[in-house]
Parts: C-alpha cells; structure tokens; sequence
C-alpha cells in the first residue's frame, strides 16, 4: 500500500464517538507487537522513544536518531505509523517544512505537532504556531503525502491546576480553529480530564480531538461518549513495560 493510501485511510479512522486508540509504542519491536494484536495503526511516543534511548524528552534525542527509528518502524510493519515530533525539530516555518519532508521521506504518514516553546517558556502565540502548522502542511503537499498533523495543544499541561483548566477552554478552542485554518487534520488536548470539559472542546472543534489516557482521566468508553476521536497511552506503555521488567529482574 502506498503511503498516500496509508494516510488517508488513517484520517478516516477518527471517528467522533468511535475513537481510533493508539498504544503508543517506541521501536519496531513494539510496533510489530501491536500488529500482530490486531492495531489498525502504530504511534510513537516522544517521551518513551528518547527514555528508549536514554534521553529525556523535550527533543533531546537527535532528530537524525529519531528518523532512524522511525524509518525501522515503517520498515517493519505494514501499518500507518504516526510519529511524535514534538515542535518538529525547529522554530521558523521554513525549518519546520524541511523537517516535516524529512519525517515523511522516513516513513510517517502522521505527526504530533505541538505548540509549546521546546525548551523555552509557555506557548508559541496563536499566529505563529498556525504559520508553523501552514509550513508543515505545505511540506506535505509537495511530497504527495496527504499527512495527518495531529495539532497538539499544551495548554492544559502547562497548567497543572486542573481547576484553571475551564478557563483555558475559550483559547483551546481558538486556538483548534485557527490551527484547523492552517492545515491541521486532528487536535490534540494532552492534559485535559474533565469529562464536561473534554465534551465542550468535542462540540466547539471542527477537528477531531485526541485525548490522553492518564490518571484521573476518563476511560476509553467515557470519552468515546464525550466525542472524543482519538485516544492516545503516550508514555504510559512505556512506564508499564519498564516496571515489568524492573519487577521481573529481582532476584
């Protein structure tokens, strides 16, 4: 299957109210795993792929190692793969659009692009991070690879007061249009847990919302209820293969 067809194929599976679940996984072993258990497609995970490789996350595993990785992955399995690119490696649109032909040349017919400042302080403004998301979008047009740019929010990370988090619901909201505007195909709200929340932000997008499993959060049959699209594990396979072994390596 080409990899055009992989992406559009992988858009279609967000369905509101029958959300697509990604088990994100961080290296071809993994991805070959989620395969033979039945996946309809693969996601990394940024946070797992560098601690994988004994990097914090935060882009601090080199991108050149993270193409590779990814390149293995999408060599192994059949399945659309979804990488996690974080602030795509770059901070000007025309360093993003070089990075995003990059990631599609390694396989990927999906990213998560997100709008904090990688290594700096709070957000990216709504213009500049929808300039970024244009870029990428761009990029992609011209390798004939319909991609999947799931726009990540970190607004709701950011603020670790979940009672703050329904005042942030108005700028998430702008923030989707405008992104949606740009060329984005998902949103993405890593953070957000509140039931009546996450159902506002469902009703109030175009796009199709992505939600992160995460304690507290709602379970994967509540958010489907609430609109969601798209549930993501981020890093949490990763905490529960490692506490296995850790657990299956005392003697």
């Amino acid at each position: 299957m080409s990899q055009a067809r992989k992406a559009l194929d992988f858009a279609k599976l967000h369905v509101p109210g029958q959300p697509l679940v990604l088990y994100n996984i961080w290296d071809a072993g993994g991805a070959k795993v989620m395969a033979k258990a039945g996946a309809k497609a693969v996601a990394t995970g940024s946070w797992s792929v560098a601690a994988a490789q004994g990097y914090p996350d935060g882009e601090k595993i080199p991108m050149a190692f993270l193409l590779q990785i990814a390149g293995r992955i999408a060599e192994t399995v059949e399945l659309p793969l979804t990488v996690d690119f974080e602030g795509c490696y770059a901070e000007a649109p025309d360093e993003v659009a070089a990075n995003v032909t990059r990631v599609i040349e390694a396989g990927a017919i999906g990213i998560n692009f997100e709008d904090q400042i990688v290594g700096g302080e709070g957000l990216h403004s709504i213009d500049a991070q929808s300039a970024r998301i244009a870029a990428a979008r761009q990029a992609a047009e011209a390798t004939g690879v319909p991609l999947f740019i799931n726009a990540r929010t970190d607004l709701f990370l950011k603020e670790k007061d979940a009672g703050k988090h329904e005042s942030l619901v108005a700028e998430a909201t702008a923030r989707a249009a405008a992104y949606a505007e740009a060329g984005a195909s998902g949103f993405f709200v890593p953070g957000l847990t509140d039931p009546a929340l996450i159902r506002s932000v469902c009703e109030a997008v175009s796009l199709p919302v992505n939600c992160m499993m995460k304690e507290g959060a709602p379970s994967s049959d509540e958010m489907a209820a609430l609109g969601v699209a798209r549930i993501s594990h981020g890093p949490g396979p990763y905490f529960t293969a490692m506490a296995d072994l850790a657990k299956r390596a005392q003697v």
